[in-house]
């Protein structure tokens, strides 16, 4: 059963917000954060300001939303093999389970996938302190266009997707011919 929530102007998904870390502005108006969990400021001992106030209670691996509901998806699932939270990073971005991981990971893509609209990009970040990134692109199973290595401590990478749909060249002239019209 899919939510019923108003996306007026809701052009953007980010899957996992967590503490929104990465966000300029962590209210932007057209996006939709959704995690699955939900803390106070104080839940982490070394930033006290910091919490997690996702708009939706939600479970990455099964968004409950429309296929291509959104134009921009961000996708910075659990990267950490742990059990419950018991160290600094994992309160901030949860924890992968060492069984299911690859399970997790997949399904929670997909269904980042299944939600963005056709020409719609979504950005994935990983971060390898569990798992190498040619792992992980290899359970997801698509190519990113392109991405980039932030060479840290803990490597973290960026990569970036688009949804081109398999389409004839007369659908993509009505498509192109639609946007422009838009404007």
């Amino acid at each position: 059963m899919k939510t019923k929530i108003d996306l007026t102007n809701k052009y953007i998904l980010d899957a996992c917000c967590g503490p929104k870390l990465f966000w300029f502005d962590k209210h932007h108006l057209n996006v939709l954060y959704i995690d699955n969990r939900k803390r106070q400021k104080g839940y982490n001992d070394y930033r006290k300001n910091r919490e997690i106030q996702p708009d939706l209670i939600v479970d990455f691996r099964n968004i409950p939303f429309s296929d291509k509901s959104f134009k921009l998806v961000v996708f910075d699932p659990p990267h950490i093999f742990a059990k419950g939270e018991t160290f600094r990073m994992v309160k901030d971005y949860g924890w992968l389970n060492r069984d299911s991981w690859k399970d997790d990971i997949k399904r929670g893509f997909d269904e980042c996938w299944r939600v963005l609209d056709d020409f719609g990009v979504l950005i994935f970040k990983w971060n390898e302190v569990s798992v190498k990134k040619n792992e992980v692109l290899e359970v997801i199973q698509k190519k990113p266009l392109f991405g980039h290595p932030n060479r840290s401590k803990i490597p973290t990478h960026w990569f970036c997707f688009m949804k081109i749909p398999n389409i004839t060249k007369k659908e993509l002239k009505d498509f192109k011919n639609k946007n422009e019209k838009e404007e």
